[in-house]
């Protein structure tokens, strides 16, 4: 049985590109993926707790609400 690459090689060029690319999109399926950028549009809406709340209590209060993100880079 030949290996791949040999396959590969009997192709015509267009082909070969087209097989690396292929393989190039498959391994980027099984990337992780880090989700969608963060949106910002939302900077005040919490100003009426501000008094409440300290940052440090925030960002207590927010680990592990979106496991994983951390792990994106």
């Amino acid at each position: 049985m030949k290996t791949l690459e040999e396959r590969m090689n009997e192709l015509p060029p267009e082909h070969r590109q087209e097989v690396e690319d292929f393989v190039e999109f498959l391994l980027e399926k099984r990337r992780p993926k880090c989700g969608k950028r963060l949106r910002q549009d939302w900077g005040g809406a919490l100003k009426e707790y501000r008094q409440q709340y300290t940052s440090v209590e925030l960002q207590k209060a927010g680990v592990g609400v979106a496991p994983g993100l951390a792990q994106c880079g």
